[in-house]
C-alpha cells in the first residue's frame, strides 16, 4: 500500500450505521461519537480515514451487543450494491468471468483489502486478504466481506451456488448460529486466511440472463450497446463486446484483449489497422460511450461507473471524462 493515509468510501460506514440502526441504535449519534461528520456521509464519493471506519464499527458492535454485526453489514453491502451486480450480469456470462472482477469490486470499499480466487481440489477458494492496517482477527470486517461475497455469488447465477465450507481467521465464538445461517455448518476457525469454498464446477454456471431495461433510457444488454456502422462489421463488434466484458477486471491492455479473443497481438493489431483504428482509439471511444450510458442511470454511483469502465478510482475516471466533455461526471449528470 502507498504512504498515503488509507481511507474508505462512506458507503462502508453507512452500511455499519444502517445495521446498528436496525438494532435500535441512534445512527446519527453513533457517527458523532465516532468523530464522523454525518453530513459527509451524504456525499457518495467521499472517503474517510480508516481509523474512523474501525472506530464506528467497534462502537456499533458495543452498542448493539452483537458480535456478529458484520453479517448484517455484509447483507446491507450486498443489497445496496445490487444495481452494480445487475450491470455486471449483463457484462459477464459465467461465474468464472464474474469472479475475475471481484478484486475490482472490493475497491469500492476503499483501502480495506483484496480478494483472491484459488483452486483447491474439487473446490475454489474465495480468500479475503485485508490490508496491513487491518487486524486479521477483527471478526466484524471478516464477516462483512465474506457474507457479502457469499450472497453475491448465490444471487447472480442461474442456479444456486451454496457455500460448502467457510474458514475464519478469528477464534471460534461462543454462539455460531448466526454464522451457520449464512455459511452452513462446515465452519473452521483460527485459520491463516478467511475464505469461502464453492464447488469447482460452479465457475462454469451461466449468470442470470436479464431481459429487461435497467432504466427508461438505458438498455444494458450487449446487443443494444453498439449501433451502425459497427453492427455490420462482425470483428469490430466482437472486439468491442470483448473489451466491454474485460473492462471491470481492471487495466485492459492489448495483450489481455488478444488473449481473451484467442488471437495473437499481431493479428489483432493488423485487423484493427485494416479498419483504420487502433486499440487505444477503440478503448477511449468505448469508455466515453459507455460512460454516457451509465451516467444516464442515476442509480449507479460515479464510483461504480469508474469500476465498470476499468478505472482504478473515481478520480482517474473524472479526469478522463473532463477531457471528453469538459466537465466532471457529476456535473454532466446534474446538467441532464
Amino acid at each position: 500500500m502507498s504512504d498515503a493515509l488509507p481511507t474508505v468510501y462512506v458507503a462502508g460506514i453507512n452500511a455499519v450505521l444502517q445495521a446498528a440502526a436496525a438494532k435500535s441504535v441512534d445512527s446519527r449519534q453513533l457517527a458523532l461519537d465516532a468523530a464522523i461528520n454525518p453530513d459527509l456521509l451524504q456525499l457518495v464519493g467521499e472517503r474517510i480515514p480508516v481509523e474512523d471506519y474501525r472506530r464506528v464499527f467497534d462502537l456499533a458492535e458495543a452498542r448493539t451487543g452483537d458480535p456478529g454485526l458484520g453479517l448484517a453489514v455484509g447483507h446491507i453491502t450486498f443489497f445496496t450494491g445490487m444495481n452494480l451486480h445487475l450491470y455486471m450480469s449483463t457484462i459477464c456470462r459465467t461465474l468464472k468471468e464474474y469472479l475475475n472482477v471481484i478484486p475490482s469490486t472490493i475497491k469500492l470499499h476503499g483501502d480495506v483489502g483484496r480478494v483472491l480466487i484459488r483452486p483447491k481440489g474439487d473446490y475454489i477458494r474465495l480468500e479475503w486478504h485485508p490490508e496491513d492496517w487491518v487486524d486479521t482477527s477483527w471478526r466484524c470486517l471478516v464477516d462483512a466481506m465474506l457474507s457479502a461475497a457469499a450472497m453475491i455469488v448465490g444471487a447472480i447465477c442461474a442456479l444456486p451456488v451454496p457455500v460448502r465450507a467457510a474458514e475464519f481467521s478469528y477464534a471460534r465464538p461462543a454462539d455460531c448460529r448466526s454464522l451457520e445461517s449464512v455459511f452452513g455448518r462446515e465452519l473452521r476457525f483460527e485459520q491463516p486466511v478467511s475464505c469461502l469454498y464453492f464447488d469447482r464446477e460452479a465457475v462454469h454456471l451461466p449468470l442470470i440472463d436479464l431481459d429487461y431495461e435497467l432504466s427508461p433510457d438505458f438498455k444494458a444488454l450487449p446487443e443494444s450497446l453498439f449501433e451502425e456502422p459497427d453492427q455490420a462489421d462482425i470483428f469490430l463488434r466482437d472486439t468491442r463486446d470483448t473489451m466491454r466484458r474485460a473492462l471491470p477486471g481492471g487495466e485492459l491492455t492489448i495483450d489481455i484483449l488478444a488473449e481473451q479473443m484467442s488471437i495473437s497481438r499481431r493479428t489483432l493489431q493488423r485487423r484493427l489497422n485494416e479498419r483504420d483504428t487502433s486499440f487505444k482509439e477503440l478503448l477511449l471511444g468505448l469508455r466515453e460511450e459507455l460512460s454516457l450510458r451509465y451516467l444516464g442511470d442515476g442509480r449507479l454511483a460515479v464510483t461504480e461507473i469508474a469500476l465498470l469502465l476499468g478505472y482504478s478510482d473515481q478520480a482517474s475516471f473524472s479526469n478522463a471524462f473532463k477531457a471528453w466533455r469538459g466537465c466532471s461526471p457529476t456535473e454532466y449528470r446534474k446538467s441532464r
